[in-house]
């Protein structure tokens, strides 16, 4: 399977421009609807058309991808690759392939061009519907508070989602021209999840990347809305740094995850305090974890599978919290909170927690039209506050409403 570089267009002048300018947009105009996207803080990747898919006959999912992409170099393909999806639910299809081809070329982020303004959203007229109601989503966390103050679980993530209906067709490439200009280092993707059906997000979190011996892990969890006003914006993301319900809802996150990769991993460095990120809508605690792998055997899929899902997407001790998701939350997740990704034949690889996203779908019959589900969560603790939780998953959405220009 070749991969394409792309490379930049000579000036006007005939005067060949820096190699970077336009190697990474280049793709992400490219981008139509059945392709594969996914945009990384390392590189950018554009699959043309499906050699093979992965399997659902009952393996371990990253004993299938193995063996996916071994299949692939032995009938020929000079680099395969699988590129996907990978839901919250265990039990749940995956959407994985080999593509035929593949295009890559620099992180968005290194591209001078991806300063450059998008188009604005069309216009078209939207329905939105919650699922549940604000208020409903209310109680449910403070069904959960009461339940952690009673010592049943210490942590859960409750998410609602908003289903939003328009008689217009969708405009799925303006959607992520939009998220990826608004936010070129995050992980920016659209990735065909079934018939007519598309995850397209702007993800500000990797669940793990493996290149070689070297692992990096960077959870995320705690977080505030941002402010146009600067000063106020600084404030805030000062006061998340001292919120001491945050720190502790981060810190849970952490120890999960270095208790996970102490048995695949040696020289596990984890910082002591969190650090701040931050996304066009949002401030994030993050801390960034680094090992070595300790078998040069373990895939980037097997160690995200040993994390997933962590208690930044689920809660603890986790079947606890997967039971009260189940009791609590009135949709099903399907991808959301799960993983999309890549890995090569040598088992390198990104993973990203698939969150700031919408699942697309072309409507059928006459008329066109078209679907978005939206989803955000928010990491509930005993200290939190219905009213601020609702308050977050507001502000996460606004990465996609954006995207759509709706406002709400």
């Amino acid at each position: 399977m070749p991969t394409v570089h792309p490379t930049a267009s000579p000036t006007a002048a005939g005067v060949p421009a820096h190699p970077s300018v336009g190697a990474a947009t280049n793709l992400l105009d490219a981008y139509r609807p059945g392709q594969r996207f996914l945009a990384t803080p390392t590189r950018t990747l554009l699959a043309e058309g499906v050699h093979a898919e992965v399997p659902d006959d009952g393996r371990p999912l990253p004993e299938r991808v193995r063996s996916a992409v071994a299949r692939a170099a032995g009938s020929g393909h000079v680099r395969p690759l699988v590129m996907g999806s990978i839901p919250f639910a265990p039990d749940a299809p995956a959407a994985l392939v080999v593509p035929r081809s593949v295009s890559e070329g620099p992180p968005l982020a290194a591209d001078p061009l991806i300063a450059l303004p998008p188009e604005p959203a069309s216009g078209a007229r939207w329905t939105v519907t919650p699922v549940p109601e604000p208020e409903v989503y209310g109680r449910g966390v403070e069904d959960a508070v009461r339940r952690m103050r009673a010592g049943e679980f210490d942590k859960v993530v409750l998410a609602r989602s908003l289903e939003l209906a328009s008689d217009a067709p969708l405009d799925l490439p303006a959607m992520l021209q939009r998220l990826a200009r608004r936010d070129p280092g995050a992980y920016n993707f659209a990735l065909p999840t079934g018939a007519g059906r598309t995850l397209v997000g702007a993800s500000p979190e990797l669940l793990v990347s493996r290149r070689g011996e070297r692992l990096v892990a960077n959870p995320l969890a705690g977080s505030t809305p941002r402010s146009a006003d600067l000063a106020e914006d600084v404030s805030r993301a000062a006061a998340l740094l001292r919120s001491a319900k945050d720190l502790h809802e981060h810190a849970v996150v952490v120890d999960a995850m270095r208790r996970a990769l102490a048995p695949y991993t040696s020289d596990l460095v984890v910082p002591e305090r969190p650090t701040l990120i931050r996304t066009a809508t949002m401030w994030h605690l993050s801390t960034t974890i680094t090992a070595t792998v300790a078998r040069p055997d373990l895939t980037a899929l097997e160690l995200a599978a040993a994390l997933h899902p962590t208690p930044a997407v689920c809660g603890t001790p986790t079947d606890i919290a997967r039971r009260v998701i189940g009791e609590t939350e009135q949709f099903d997740r399907g991808f959301f909170t799960g993983m999309v990704g890549w890995q090569d034949a040598a088992g390198d690889g990104e993973w990203v927690v698939t969150i700031r996203c919408a699942e697309a779908e072309e409507a059928g019959g006459p008329g066109g039209g078209g679907r978005l589900r939206l989803y955000a969560g928010a990491g509930i603790v005993a200290d939190s506050r219905p009213e601020e939780e609702t308050a977050e998953t507001a502000a996460k959405f606004r990465t996609f409403l954006q995207a759509v220009g709706v406002a709400l």
